[in-house]
């Protein structure tokens, strides 16, 4: 396998064990270290340590089932033993009754150690209030 197979591996991995609320398999993505790091979309989603990122996806896990992740855009840039990958995707969600199909931009860090370890993971969502061609939103 590739070094760019291996990480491409690590997402679908992650998108796996995401969508079978499975904490185990999650949190193996991730370094074992405690030198691991999460931000999320929401305004409290700032994790770092491997318990604080335990908590956030457990909450995750506890309100919604995401069924499958649909991968988009995607650029990835590997550099000795660390990696940096960029990616758009919709999360396809079953929250409340409903299912929603969530957009969202990633940016996640890797090292190489026996394998490809996630170090930190940044998602975003595109700001509705910022027009095309605009730098800012209103």
């Amino acid at each position: 396998m590739s070094e760019l197979e291996a990480i491409l591996k690590t997402l679908e991995d992650y998108a796996s064990a995401y969508c079978a609320k499975d904490i185990e398999a999650l949190m193996h993505v991730f370094d074992d270290s405690e030198e691991i790091s999460v931000i999320g979309t929401g305004e409290d989603e700032l994790c770092e340590g491997r318990d604080s990122v335990r908590q956030l996806f457990l909450r995750n896990f506890a309100e919604a089932k995401a069924n499958r992740f649909l991968w988009g855009w995607r650029n990835i840039i590997i550099s000795g033993d660390c990696a940096v990958v960029s990616v758009s995707l919709t999360i396809d969600v079953d929250y409340q009754g409903e299912q929603l199909l969530i957009p969202i931009r990633w940016s996640v860090v890797l090292k190489k150690t026996d394998r490809w370890r996630w170090i930190h993971r940044h998602a975003s969502s595109a700001s509705v209030s910022q027009e095309e061609g605009e730098a800012y939103p209103k």
